[in-house]
């Protein structure tokens, strides 16, 4: 969802842009990505192992591409003075906060998944301290792949009724406005640091599900409040997902505008593609 995102708005915007697809570089690989990063002046890393319960079982190789990875390609943004934007994840936090995290507030990866993006944020900060860009975000939906919204928007047709659960707060957040702020702390010659590219404001999964049906033309009562304890799966959710928006206030770039109304504007598209 976010590296097609990403291509299409930076072409858009008159950039020369080449897209890496999973086939055509393996990120692991220090040889083919030396010779990828060449010549770039900026390398965004959009690639990483999410399936989140599936990394609990296959942590090694998750490690790879989510840890190893990132330094491979910082050190080779180093070789060639590019700057690197490193997207990294809320699952990083162990989401017991009650307050939005701070960029700078200690992680705490609670799974599998977490920890490994986690390694891959120190990895960067080691090998390219003054020309990262490391940029968090959490809760995505977008156009190109699957996401929360198409699925219950499916499961809301198909069986007329879906639970969710109320008990997993966070920040509903499009992928083309992750897309539009990275183009944005590039062209404002951000600061080297970590910055959280999530919508402003907060919601349960529960009240997400909400306005995903009735974009879909449902009513909202179609979706039923359940918790956690009802959906047990490999990989711990963070129960709080919230992430502060401080450093993009202090450099002066906009943060991301607030879930519902961002959700208003994506939806047609996303819902579409679905």
């Amino acid at each position: 969802m976010l590296g097609t995102d990403l291509v299409e708005l930076l072409r858009a915007a008159g950039e020369d842009v080449t897209a890496a697809t999973r086939a055509s570089l393996d990120v692991t690989d220090a040889d083919a990505v030396t010779a990828a990063v060449q010549g770039n002046e900026v390398v965004v890393n959009a690639a990483a192992w999410t399936a989140v319960d599936d990394a609990e079982e296959h942590e090694a190789e998750a490690a790879e591409v989510n840890g190893s990875a990132p330094r491979v390609l910082a050190r080779a943004a180093r070789e060639y003075g590019a700057r690197l934007v490193q997207v990294s994840t809320d699952y990083v936090f162990d989401g017991s906060a009650r307050t939005p995290y701070s960029e700078d507030a200690p992680t705490s990866p609670a799974s599998a998944y977490g920890r490994t993006k986690a390694t891959g944020e120190q990895a960067v900060r080691e090998e390219l301290p003054d020309g990262h860009l490391l940029v968090r975000t959490a809760w995505l939906y977008g156009a190109h792949g699957g996401c929360f919204p198409k699925t219950i928007a499916r499961l809301a047709r198909d069986r007329g009724e879906v639970s969710v659960v109320d008990d997993q707060v966070g920040q509903p957040t499009w992928t083309r406005d992750v897309a539009d702020l990275v183009l944005r702390l590039v062209k404002a010659d951000a600061p080297a640091g970590t910055y959280h590219a999530t919508s402003s404001g907060q919601c349960s999964w529960f009240d997400f599900a909400r306005a995903v049906v009735v974009a879909a033309g449902l009513d909202s009562s179609v979706v039923r409040p359940t918790t956690s304890d009802a959906f047990v799966r490999p990989a711990p959710r963070p129960a709080y997902s919230v992430l502060g928006h401080e450093a993009l206030h202090r450099i002066g770039v906009t943060p991301i505008g607030g879930w519902e109304d961002r959700w208003a504007e994506a939806a047609p598209a996303v819902l579409q593609a679905g």
